[in-house]
């Protein structure tokens, strides 16, 4: 029996569903391919070395329903503030800085001296509120140790409006001890700093790319307790962002 128009309609509309689901699927694909990175296509050539499947993968980290600090009660922001342009390097003179998170506080001491384009534009965006309510939106457990945060929208594309570079204070031997506060970059651009930076909270070596290493502007002198509880928690479903979520509240300079 032919099928009834009713019938074809109804095909014709599931057809169509389908192909809007193919489309948003590959939309979400490119959206993907075009985040920032930490290590750029190196990573997946580094954690594939160490037997890792996928780059951004937390191994066998199961993830857990809940953590040991509180869930944040703020979410992403879907049209955060922009700036025309990056300040002027050497000026802050910030020397420390507190990054309020909800799971406890983390004070980093800057490194104005060896990287003024980044401690001028992280003491800028923390003056003007741009952290605060945001959250770290990327851990690695595996290669590489870092929690990566500074994406008002949580989707690692996201920045203030401004790019700069070049790269700052990078450390020549392109290992990054336990407690380094760095920028993230785009994989092979040097000048694509932004606003997200990374903690890194285990001894992790991260080899340069094109764009050299990845700007040093800080180091943390304590809470670094509070970004390893985070990555005990694992990778959530994802693979990308940490099973036990973290926000930063807010990030005061001196």
């Amino acid at each position: 029996m032919a099928p009834s128009k009713r019938e074809r309609d109804d095909a014709r509309r599931r057809y169509a569903e389908h192909l809007r689901r193919q489309e948003q699927q590959a939309a979400a694909r490119r959206r993907r391919n075009r985040v920032l990175v930490v290590v750029g296509a190196v990573l997946a050539v580094a954690l594939v070395a160490a037997g890792v499947v996928t780059a951004v993968t937390g191994g066998d980290d199961t993830p857990e329903a809940s953590g040991p600090c509180p869930t944040p009660t703020s979410g992403a922001v879907a049209d955060p503030p922009q700036f025309d342009a990056a300040p002027a390097p050497g000026s802050s003179d910030a020397t420390s800085a507190v990054i309020a998170t909800t799971c406890g506080d983390i004070t980093v001491e800057l490194l104005p001296d060896a990287a003024p384009q980044a401690v001028a534009s992280f003491a800028f965006l923390a003056d003007e509120g741009f952290f605060a309510g945001t959250p770290c939106h990327r851990l690695v457990t595996s290669g590489i140790f870092v929690l990566q945060c500074g994406d008002p929208t949580g989707t690692g594309t996201g920045g203030p409006g401004y790019s700069f570079g070049p790269v700052e204070n990078a450390p020549a031997d392109d290992v990054y001890p336990a407690g380094t506060l760095a920028m993230a970059r785009q994989g092979g651009d040097g000048d694509s700093n932004g606003s997200q930076f990374f903690l890194v909270y285990e001894d992790s070596s991260i080899p340069s790319d094109a764009g050299g290493g990845y700007t040093v502007f800080g180091r943390v002198t304590e809470g670094l307790d509070v970004v390893q509880t985070i990555a005990e928690g694992g990778t959530a479903a994802d693979g990308v962002a940490p099973a036990r979520p973290i926000s930063i509240e807010g990030v005061t300079t001196q």
